[in-house]
């Protein structure tokens, strides 16, 4: 049998499993940790579902390219040899030990070296564009809806009313997500998929998702989980919602690849800070000074103008504006530093813990770079 098919086979399996293990607790974690007491089959035909439809609807739109266009620029491999294994395999191995790396700088820059500026970029775009909607809708939504979920448990009837919103935000988002990171599992298999072909690439899918709902997400979980109140179903509902309509913005912006995993932990981050320091606020002995204040709300100002310029450019979003926007929310997180620190609130902790989640995700885009090379010395390209 030709090795490059096996490689080609072996590699979409290796591929799917790091990808649906790592990147899909970025969509579905919150829907796991909110509906721990249902059955994981009940979840996973639910998730199943929207999968295959979604895989399905892009192979009939797109003649056979399930990517929906985004490895336009990725042309298949032919002549595929065992080094293509690396990045699904260390994708693997750094999934069971709970580190959200991003797979789409994993495993797409291996195949094109020269996309990974454009992917980076983007990337960071849907970092600092979550990061400042999540750090402001938070600051509203902490004082009107958090606080209150976290004082008063759900009743049943609300609980109803809310399971449908969350399922709902869920399979938006399950969709939205599916959309962006199929590149990075179908990047092993040819652009036109057969029918055989999209038969049996469903199938691996669908019995891989049943394993994460059967494990209950595995390590990558316990970062979802670690996130102030995660667990109730409301705040699950609009991180999901949230999220969902980043990415939809990302699906119109451009046929670039980019990392959700950059997305996701942009949105906890900011959202994390926002609740964090509200909640602590109420129980400060300390005061805010009028000018710290003022300067937080021109911030928030100039974050707002700054996601409508993006919202309004889209397609020529220039590098310098990405900066300049990751630079702004540099300086708000370290303003609401200062207000905490002024209103003698710890918040140590908390910038801690977004650190180390944009450390993980930055150490895997170092092995992706490392990676190329390594390709590069073991194939001669």
């Amino acid at each position: 049998m030709d090795p490059t098919f096996l490689i080609m086979w072996f590699g979409f399996i290796l591929a799917g499993y790091s990808v649906v293990g790592n990147d899909s607790i970025q969509t579905l974690g919150t829907f796991l940790s909110s509906n721990e007491e249902r059955p994981w089959y009940v979840l996973w035909l639910f998730a199943g579902s929207i999968l295959a439809f979604t895989l399905l609807y892009g192979w009939a739109q797109y003649s056979g390219d399930v990517s929906y266009g985004r490895l336009e620029k990725y042309p298949f491999i032919e002549d595929m040899s065992w080094p293509y294994l690396l990045p699904p395999l260390v994708l693997m191995v750094l999934t069971r030990t709970g580190i959200p790396v991003s797979t789409s700088f994993l495993i797409l820059t291996f195949f094109k070296p020269k996309g990974l500026m454009d992917m980076t970029m983007k990337s960071l775009l849907g970092y600092v564009l979550a990061f400042a909607l999540a750090i402001l809708v938070w600051q509203v939504i902490t004082r009107l809806l958090d606080k209150r979920f976290i004082e008063n448990p759900i009743s049943a009837k609300e609980k109803r009313v809310w399971t449908v919103l969350q399922w709902s935000s869920t399979g938006f988002l399950w969709g939205q997500w599916l959309i962006q990171d199929f590149a990075n599992i179908y990047v092993y298999l040819p652009r036109a998929l057969s029918a055989t072909e999209i038969g049996i690439s469903l199938t691996v899918l669908l019995l891989m998702l049943g394993y994460i709902f059967y494990s209950r997400g595995g390590s990558i979980q316990e970062i979802v989980k670690a996130k102030t109140n995660t667990v109730d179903i409301r705040s699950a509902t609009l991180i999901d919602f949230l999220y969902a309509l980043v990415l939809l913005f990302f699906k119109q912006y451009s046929n670039v690849p980019m990392s959700t995993t950059w997305v996701f932990l942009g949105l906890l981050a900011g959202r994390e800070i926002a609740i964090r320091y509200l909640l602590s606020k109420e129980k400060a002995p300390g005061s805010l000074s009028a000018s710290l204040k003022y300067l937080g709300m021109s911030l928030n100002v100039l974050l707002i103008v700054l996601i409508g310029v993006v919202v309004y450019l889209q397609k020529d979003v220039s590098d310098a504006l990405i900066l300049l926007f990751a630079g702004a929310i540099a300086i708000r997180g370290f303003v609401f530093y200062l207000e905490a620190k002024q209103q003698e609130v710890s918040l140590k902790g908390t910038f801690r813990m977004v650190g180390m989640d944009l450390g993980k995700v930055t150490f895997g885009l170092v092995i992706s770079i490392v990676l190329v090379y390594v390709m590069q010395a073991l194939t001669g390209i």
